[in-house]
């Protein structure tokens, strides 16, 4: 008891860091609190996050401000149709003065990359970012590079357009901890937005309150807060029914998904719910926590079948079926 008084004291104590993160970065963004919440979540997890959502709703303006919030490095990359590998990852270039080849390393080495619009590219600059974000390292001719830490990939795709746009590879999309999907602002928030963005009088960040330090921290602090057995068999059953949903009395979906969560899903799911139990200031992960994530970290890694498609069944609503009937212990 005593070790989960001190850790309860820590997370108090690490938290309230994040929490001024948070009310700075709401002085920029008006609503789109699913949105920063999940943010926060993927930074105290060292995931990767893919925001869907149509233009002109703070996707890319939310990525950026947090950016300028945290001491530490930040790249945006543009992804438009004619990008390369090497202009993401870097190349070798003939020195000749040397006679050698020298590694001119490329964006991807910082630590927050913001990937704006990441399905204009072709599959081959896609694929270029499996290995960083993965393995955490980057190959460039004979040598292998490994990234610093934090390193996080944040990406925008917009849903509505289909011309000169790529879908991204599956085993890519897998490795997003999270797919955030961005709704419009309800009135009042878009009357908020009317009035900051139209009065002159736009809140801005104007100085950096996170060291890469408290982020190292509060990512180890993670590993100690306490999930129950009977909850990580809660999560393993979701995930699991997933693939073979007719074990789990969903007999009717198994024609809908053709392919379940990866182990990716399992591992993420435990990690998030963790985190979200970090921000409630609890030491111990609760049911709740794990409803909180699960759609976002799901909703990609469920493959439906043509069947599905011709139903109009999305994958929220699998996801949801998947809740109902598993038991909550």
């Amino acid at each position: 008891m005593k070790k989960n008084d001190n850790i309860e004291h820590k997370i108090i104590e690490y938290s309230e860091v994040f929490n001024e993160l948070k009310l700075n970065l709401k002085n920029i963004i008006v609503g789109q609190e699913n949105l920063i919440d999940k943010i926060f979540i993927a930074l105290l997890c060292n995931g990767h996050v893919l925001i869907e959502g149509v233009p002109g709703l703070a996707k890319t303006l939310t990525i950026k401000s947090l950016a300028k919030l945290l001491d530490t490095d930040y790249q945006r990359i543009q992804f438009t149709p004619d990008l390369l590998p090497a202009d993401l990852i870097g190349t070798l270039i003939y020195n000749i003065k040397e006679s050698k080849f020298e590694v001119k390393k490329g964006p991807i080495f910082s630590n927050i990359i913001l990937a704006d619009e990441i399905n204009r590219s072709p599959a081959k600059v896609q694929s270029s970012l499996l290995e960083a974000m993965q393995e955490r390292q980057v190959t460039i001719g004979n040598e292998t590079y490994t990234m610093d830490s934090p390193f996080l990939v944040m990406a925008t795709q917009n849903p509505i357009e289909q011309e000169g746009t790529y879908p991204l590879p599956e085993a890519q999309v897998d490795r997003f901890m999270f797919k955030i999907i961005v709704d419009y602002p309800n009135e009042d928030e878009e009357l908020q937005i009317l009035k900051r963005f139209t009065s002159g009088k736009e809140n801005l960040i104007s100085e950096k309150i996170i060291k890469i330090q408290d982020i190292m921290n509060s990512q180890k602090l993670i590993n100690d807060i306490y999930i129950a057995e009977n909850i990580e068999k809660y999560i393993v059953k979701i995930i699991s029914s997933s693939r073979k949903p007719e074990d789990y009395g969903l007999k009717d979906l198994t024609s809908l998904i053709s392919f379940g969560a990866s182990p990716r899903a399992t591992i993420f799911l435990t990690y998030a719910a963790k985190a979200r139990a970090f921000f409630e200031n609890r030491s111990y992960v609760t049911p709740q926590d794990i409803r909180y994530v699960i759609h976002d970290i799901l909703r990609h890694r469920l493959i439906l079948s043509y069947e599905a498609e011709a139903e109009e069944v999305k994958s929220q609503d699998i996801i949801n079926r998947i809740i109902e009937t598993i038991p909550t212990p």
